[in-house]
């Protein structure tokens, strides 16, 4: 199969649309509340698509080259991940208008968006759902979904019993995805935005529609209006089932955000951690390994600065190790300034705006991140050699041809002095130098010895 060409070259930035920014009040909801309201499940804070367009110069600035919006479509919830109509952009976001500018401003700059797709299930206010419990059994739609008794009950508490909906939420029926008038209703939602310009399908909980056929025609039709649209799956655990020329490119990278955080808080040591990761390179083809969306946090996760206790210089080396890692780099909107927020909705704050209110210097370096990985090759497209693992340190190499940069992690909370062997990488008698700071170092005996303080990493080349 063929992945997108520009995925791995590419740096991801997910907004949660609703908390970036308020760029147009006039679509404001009501109700809506003030910017930096703590978060509920209920609220809207303003943000809109004209936000997004009037903070690109932000975005251009960190370094991004790509967006993954969370959904945008028609919807009743601040989340949107149930749907109302998945051909119209909801009011509170912005105009279609809105939308093509936001493309246009995106692809002008060399950016990418890749938007939300929830086909496994719908809100209640979709057409078809909204006819079955207005005419309940004569419905032309009752086939449309699982229906197991009337009446349906939707709006009473308590769980879906007579229809099926995800985890039983009432708000979300589960489509039957079996019916070829649904499947074509399906195919047309992905074959239009398509047309209008996306890069890119990120797929919601695509393994709870459990139909390999279904998928490959999904594939088949979105790239056959454009071959380099990206399809990226929702899928939590290591599943090689789900990357192939039938199903997605890539998929939410999520085990190398568990290996990291466990290794942070204690839980494995830095050679552990280092057969964590590397075990993923066996689990998929190359391919799709430079292809995966590799996440510190999500709308669906708690904020990074949140589960390392506002330790930013856990921080700085989380970012330091993804930015060197195989697949595409993704910074979900505040983690870069050290927004905080437990579980959702508490991880989906409304972005602080006032730069007095970003922590320390996280900012600075991220951008200076992604600057070293779109200027060298080899860290996006390298082959990726293990140089030493022990209880602190892990230490690898990313190799293109004869660009060679050494990554180490020192994975403890105390000073640690290491030899690093180096042997192929460079000869006796180089001088190779630090890409964060240019401290110089030298081979001798096939190592490279430097000492790393606690929490701390470095990109050598």
């Amino acid at each position: 199969m063929t992945v997108p060409y520009w995925v791995q070259d590419a740096v991801f930035y997910q907004i949660f649309p609703d908390r970036f920014a308020n760029g147009d009040p006039s679509n404001d909801p009501p109700n809506v509340e003030a910017w930096g309201s703590k978060p509920t499940i209920w609220n809207f804070q303003g943000g809109d698509l004209r936000g997004i367009i009037q903070k690109m110069d932000y975005l251009l600035d960190l370094g991004v080259t790509a967006l993954y919006l969370n959904p945008i479509f028609l919807s009743p919830s601040n989340h949107r991940y149930n749907t109302s109509d998945y051909y119209a952009i909801d009011p509170k976001l912005g105009t279609r208008a809105d939308f093509d500018a936001l493309l246009d401003a995106a692809h002008r700059n060399g950016m990418r968006v890749v938007i939300d797709g929830v086909f496994n299930h719908c809100s209640r206010g979709f057409f078809a759902f909204a006819d079955l419990l207005e005419n309940g059994r004569h419905s032309p739609y009752k086939d449309w979904f699982h229906v197991n008794g009337f009446p349906l009950n939707a709006y009473t508490p308590g769980d879906a019993e007579n229809f099926e909906a995800w985890w039983k939420f009432k708000s979300l029926p589960k489509f039957n995805t079996d019916n070829p008038q649904v499947r074509e209703y399906i195919f047309g939602v992905a074959r239009y935005w398509a047309e209008q310009g996306i890069d890119g399908w990120r797929l919601d909980v695509p393994n709870e529609i459990n139909d390999d056929a279904f998928w490959a025609e999904f594939r088949r039709i979105v790239k056959s209006v454009n071959p380099d649209l990206y399809i990226l799956g929702e899928i939590w655990e290591v599943d090689p089932r789900w990357v192939d020329d039938k199903h997605f490119d890539g998929l939410m990278h999520y085990p190398v955000r568990e290996a990291l955080l466990g290794a942070f808080n204690g839980k494995i040591n830095a050679e552990k951690f280092g057969d964590k990761v590397e075990a993923l390179f066996d689990a998929y083809p190359a391919e799709n390994i430079n292809a995966m969306y590799v996440p510190l946090g999500s709308h669906d996760t708690e904020r990074l600065h949140f589960k390392l206790n506002g330790n930013l210089d856990k921080a700085k080396l989380a970012f330091l190790f993804q930015f060197a890692y195989p697949g595409a780099p993704a910074i979900y909107y505040g983690d870069e300034i050290g927004l905080d927020g437990d579980k959702d909705p508490d991880c989906r704050r409304a972005f602080p705006w006032d730069s007095s209110k970003w922590q320390g210097d996280l900012r600075p370096w991220v951008r200076q991140l992604i600057a070293l990985r779109k200027r060298i090759p080899a860290l996006r497209r390298g082959e990726y050699i293990r140089l030493l693992a022990n209880e602190e340190i892990y230490a690898f190499a990313r190799r293109l041809g004869e660009e060679k940069i050494l990554v180490a992690i020192n994975l403890s909370g105390a000073e640690q002095t290491l030899r690093i062997p180096v042997t192929d990488l460079w000869t006796d008698g180089r001088e190779a130098r630090s890409l964060l700071n240019h401290q110089k170092f030298g081979v001798a005996d096939g190592h490279i010895e430097l000492t790393l303080s606690a929490w701390k990493g470095i990109w050598i080349g």
